[in-house]
């Protein structure tokens, strides 16, 4: 157990005849005494401030491990976030891929559908025009005809028979 100053200001020694001057001595130790306060003090303080810094590096020690946790936390809600990010544009594109070979499907099968309807449109044409030109030669070729002169001659007939019994 180290010495308290208290132990140095009792101590007493043995006297003895040719010994050390008594008062020089006490100047002495009462000199070490103060030294020695002095350095337990310090001691003292000296413990309390490493105290002290190890509190607050601790305390810092605790910032940093909270820092690098939320670092890392925050990379790996970045990387899930681009993850998610990338998911979702896939998804986008699959869709957007899906909707665009519909709307092909369905313009394809429309101008197929058009294009079947003007053939059946361009064969009925033909159809309407060889009609039409058959029924205008077969009036063509009835004007033409010969009955039209006997017609007349036939109606003329009538007329003047008709004319003659009135009166």
């Amino acid at each position: 157990m180290p010495l308290t100053p208290l132990d140095i200001h009792n101590k007493e020694f043995t006297r003895s005849f040719r010994g050390y001057d008594e008062d020089e001595v006490n100047e002495f130790l009462d000199q070490v005494i103060k030294d020695y306060e002095l350095v337990i003090r310090e001691k003292k303080e000296l413990k309390e401030k490493i105290e002290q810094m190890n509190e607050r590096l601790s305390h810092f020690t605790n910032i940093e491990e909270t820092l690098n946790k939320s670092i890392l936390i925050a990379q790996e809600t970045a990387e899930e976030l681009k993850g998610n990010a990338s998911k979702e544009s896939k998804l986008i594109i699959k869709e957007a891929e899906k909707n665009a070979d519909r709307i092909i499907n369905e313009a394809l099968s429309k101008s197929r559908k058009i294009a079947l309807e003007v053939e059946e449109l361009k064969k009925q044409a033909k159809v309407f025009r060889t009609r039409l030109r058959m029924l205008v030669e077969a009036q063509l070729d009835m004007i033409g005809s010969d009955d039209w002169e006997d017609l007349f001659d036939v109606e003329m007939g009538q007329d003047l028979e008709l004319a003659n019994q009135e009166s």
